[in-house]
């Protein structure tokens, strides 16, 4: 045999055990899929849970991974936009194969993308989606693939309406609510079935549309009704405008809102409109179990956290402790072992899933308040039931 030949097997052996190893590299990746708005009015809630879900992998991959393989994250930006989640999801699983999918922050675009993952038999965790519909459509009936890692909107309802009749001492509540959000609707209906429960009045109950700045029409019937504390289910940015017009018309009531609420940006836009307000909130930023995890955090983003960082790190943690029970990183054992997971503990809490609902059972919500130009925390409240 010739030198030349010899050579030749050599560089073709080599090729093929070069192509072996990357083969086998890849086998050991486990992809998990992540969509949310990383671009628009959201982005500041979309990237916070991004980046959770980034620092939390590079921690878990830096240990050692799961089940012994390194996780690969691919991210989608959803724009904010129901197709777009729609379209992102069917990618994530049609092209890239991920075995389970992390996101968003919206109700809106998690029922949208519900039925994708129920055809494609991979299963979502959503990180902030709260209306109940995200994982139960209609009564009795569960989307098998559809999970989430907070409370939901019946029990923000239920604490706002309490905080406000114990904490607050208001007997008269009005609401100002985006009629086209199923987040914003589902937390003003079950806050007015709370209230009427507790004998509270609903003195006035105001809507308005996506996209609307000018308030002041619904916000003078809301004057002129008089109520003692004002729930506003909506947005940071909606949040900012609707109360800096509230004050400008003149009205003294206590402003409520929920997790829409909390973003720096909203301070910057309106600190002195919310001064003395409050909101229902998935946890504290500045509770002790997460000091240690924001200084990494403002490490490797050179920023701070928002709530959404601390959601999306626990949806990893929520993740990860499911295909460690399965034993494998394949979809539907994924799925199951979601169903049944129990006692993960993360920093919003113990995550034990209800599979029944998907929800998360006896999860606490935090009551933040803003004072002195800042987000401020105020109390625990008792356990989602």
């Amino acid at each position: 045999m010739s030198k030349k030949i010899l050579i030749a097997m050599w560089v073709l052996a080599l090729l093929v055990s070069l192509s072996a190893c990357k083969q086998q590299a890849k086998e050991e990746t486990i992809k998990i899929g992540f969509f949310g708005a990383l671009s628009g009015d959201q982005a500041v809630w979309g990237q916070a849970d991004r980046d959770g879900v980034i620092l939390t992998i590079e921690q878990i991959n830096a240990a050692g991974g799961i089940l012994g393989k390194k996780v690969e994250l691919v991210v989608y930006d959803d724009k904010g936009d129901q197709l777009e989640a729609v379209n992102a999801v069917k990618r994530l699983i049609n092209e890239d194969k991920v075995v389970a999918i992390i996101g968003c922050n919206s109700s809106g675009r998690n029922i949208a993308v519900a039925p994708v993952a129920e055809e494609g038999k991979v299963p979502v965790i959503s990180t902030f989606a709260t209306n109940p519909r995200v994982t139960v459509p209609e009564p009795g009936k569960v989307m098998k693939y559809t999970f989430r890692v907070c409370f939901i909107d019946s029990y923000s309802g239920y604490v706002k309406a309490k905080f406000a009749w114990d904490d607050l001492g208001a007997r008269r509540a009005a609401v100002l609510y985006e009629i086209s959000s199923d987040y914003s609707v589902g937390v003003r209906d079950f806050f007015k079935q709370s209230w009427a429960e507790l004998g509270g009045e609903l003195v006035a109950d105001e809507a308005f549309k996506s996209g609307d700045v000018d308030f002041r029409a619904q916000l003078t019937k809301i004057k002129e009704a008089n109520p003692d504390v004002i729930i506003m289910p909506f947005l940071y940015k909606e949040v900012a405008l609707s109360t800096r017009q509230a004050r400008d018309l003149g009205i003294t009531a206590t402003f409520l809102g929920g997790d829409g609420w909390p973003s720096s940006a909203l301070l910057e836009m309106a600190a002195d409109a919310v001064e003395g307000s409050y909101f229902v909130n998935h946890g504290d930023i500045d509770a002790p179990n997460v000091q240690e995890w924001r200084e990494q955090y403002k490490k490797r983003f050179n920023k701070d956290i928002e709530i959404n960082s601390i959601m999306g790190h626990d949806a990893m943690i929520m993740l990860k402790a499911a295909i460690e029970k399965a034993g494998k990183a394949e979809p539907q054992a994924i799925r199951d072992a979601l169903e049944n997971l129990k006692g993960v503990e993360v920093f919003t809490g113990v995550i034990n899933i209800d599979p029944e609902t998907h929800n998360p059972v006896g999860k606490a919500a935090a009551i933040i308040a803003i004072k002195n130009g800042k987000f401020q925390f105020y109390k625990q409240f008792e356990p989602m039931k």
